[in-house]
């Protein structure tokens, strides 16, 4: 493959398949506050996609549509909204049953579903995600919700009962928090934005919710949706800048939740604006620099197949990609080549390509931020040792190799968050414990071999510093039903479908003396239906 090659990788507008083509701009006006789509008569933002049109006389990034350019004036009456709905715990959505908050989840997700083909054409021209991978996103999103709402069943279901503990009876419930602000992050726009989102409106907290700085058109679909199936002010969804709005925002100290995923700088940023820290309950998915430990003894078909997958999947742009791969001395030059090997049968394309593995860039200056660190790592003394590595044709970077990494190295530290994978050699398993021990991050880490004292010896250094630990596997997130979180400056809170439930909400309970008068007062109440939250209703 030679840089001539990859000049060819940007379609012609005729060549586009159709059934992917966008025939027109979409410029979206649209924004929803207290149950309403108001549409917006300012300033629009520019929507580019990392996807190039090759004219004939160069390339052109193709401008796909416009999204609401809203100010600081916008952003706080879709406050003042989600805070009228929440109605410190007294409004229509918090005050609803568990089981009618389900109900209007599952309307969503009904009209959700009906617009998969046109989400999945938007996620593909909007960040680059290949076809099959922008299948997988919408689909694994929907499996989320519906196992959200069977895990908020079996929950209910457990506090459908009574305890009755030293004379004292006791019902314990799960209540919302009140007004949550939901980011969510450019790589997964749709699912893990609506890992936090659907949580927290399910658990009767009301929502301004920002979609992501890339990665916005495809929530146009959903629009109608999120206005139809929930009560006014529940849900409310903004546009624009986060310094003309998210900061206005956090400023009023009238937030109670903060779900938000990308930098640790970012969130540390916002979070300093609230006016009662102390309040504001935060979950957070933040950065992360995952490295893979490649012992001596290790399968090195296996180890390299899902270091490539680890670390390039997605072009890299994933919080759980493997960042840096530590490898043992004696074996990575075989390493290195086998690892090359299956980097060069990855095909550069355009998302739409079923058989494509690397595809454009949707972040602006992410080719040059990506050659700075090929650049810095050379003068410290690493070389590209795959072909062609690092070549760059506008948007798209072609993975580049680098060894020996040191620890001089920008890339060494810094989360690349895109396809460049550093190589260390190591000797001992020390060197590599010492890394992940003195990282700013702590999300996951990889181990491949076989001996199981050093296994174990790793796993047991590592306990304590990430989230995750995985044994001859890439770091990755799923299944939902596993915990996901992280240490240090990786993640504040624990999701996974059970987790981000309680992290939405907090215990409460009605307790009193088991005597006959207050067992009286109790049953009344229940059969007569006078409480949402007494309750022994069982949902099926």
């Amino acid at each position: 493959m030679t840089k001539e090659f990859l000049a060819t990788i940007f379609p012609s507008e005729a060549s586009i398949p159709k059934s992917f083509q966008l025939h027109e701009k979409i410029d979206q006006r649209e924004y929803l506050i207290n149950g309403e789509l108001i549409s917006w008569q300012g300033d629009l933002s520019p929507v580019l996609s990392p996807v190039c049109i090759n004219t004939g006389n160069g390339y052109e990034q193709k401008v796909i549509g416009a999204t609401p350019l809203l100010t600081k004036k916008e952003a706080l009456q879709a406050l003042d909204s989600a805070v009228q709905a929440y109605d410190k715990g007294h409004g229509v959505w918090p005050s609803f049953t568990v089981a009618e908050r389900i109900e209007h989840v599952e309307k969503f997700l009904m009209r959700m579903r009906e617009k998969r083909a046109e989400v999945v054409n938007l996620l593909m021209w909007e960040i680059g995600k290949s076809l099959k991978d922008s299948e997988k996103e919408f689909d694994r999103t929907c499996d989320y919700i519906v196992d959200t709402i069977n895990e908020l069943k079996q929950s209910d279901r457990r506090s459908a009962t009574f305890q009755n503990e030293q004379g004292i009876m006791a019902q314990i419930r799960r209540v919302p928090l009140g007004v949550v602000l939901c980011m969510g992050p450019y790589n997964y726009p749709l699912n893990e934005t609506f890992s936090t989102l659907i949580p927290a409106l399910i658990m009767g907290n009301t929502v301004v919710f920002k979609p992501a700085k890339y990665g916005v058109l495809l929530i146009k679909p959903l629009l109608e949706a999120f206005r139809d199936s929930f009560p006014a002010g529940a849900i409310n969804i903004i546009y624009g800048k986060g310094r003309d709005t998210v900061g206005a925002l956090m400023e009023t100290g009238k937030l109670d939740v903060f779900a938000f995923i990308g930098t640790n700088k970012g969130a540390n940023e916002l979070k300093k604006l609230h006016p009662k820290p102390h309040r504001l309950k935060s979950i957070l998915g933040l950065d992360a620099k995952n490295p893979a430990i490649v012992l001596p003894d290790a399968d090195l078909d296996n180890a390299v197949a899902e270091s490539v997958m680890g670390s390039l999947s997605f072009n890299g742009q994933r919080c759980t990609a493997l960042k840096i791969l530590f490898v043992h001395k004696s074996i990575v030059n075989v390493f290195i080549d086998k690892f090359n090997a299956e980097v060069s049968r990855l095909k550069p394309g355009m998302p739409w390509d079923p058989s494509v593995g690397l595809t454009p860039l949707p972040e602006p200056g992410k080719t040059d931020y990506l050659q700075s660190l090929v650049d810095d790592a050379k003068q410290h003394g690493a070389q590209v040792v795959n072909e062609n590595g690092g070549t760059v044709i506008q948007t798209f970077f072609y993975p580049a190799v680098l060894y020996p990494v040191n620890k001089k190295m920008r890339v060494y530290t810094e989360e690349q968050f895109g396809p460049v994978v550093p190589i260390v050699a190591y000797e001992n398993l020390e060197e590599t414990i010492d890394y992940v021990v003195d990282s700013n991050f702590g999300q996951q880490v990889s181990i491949f071999g076989k001996d199981s004292a050093q296994i174990a010896k790793l796993i047991d250094a590592f306990a304590s510093q990430v989230g995750r630990i995985n044994l001859n596997a890439q770091c990755q997130r799923g299944p939902d039903t596993f915990p996901f979180n992280g240490r240090k400056d990786s993640a504040e809170g624990t999701l996974s479908v059970s987790d981000a439930l309680r992290v939405f909400s907090i215990r409460t309970l009605v307790a009193a003396k088991s005597n006959e008068t207050n067992k009286g007062i109790i049953g009344k109440i229940i059969r007569n239906r006078e409480s949402s939250f007494l309750s022994t209703d069982y949902i099926f």
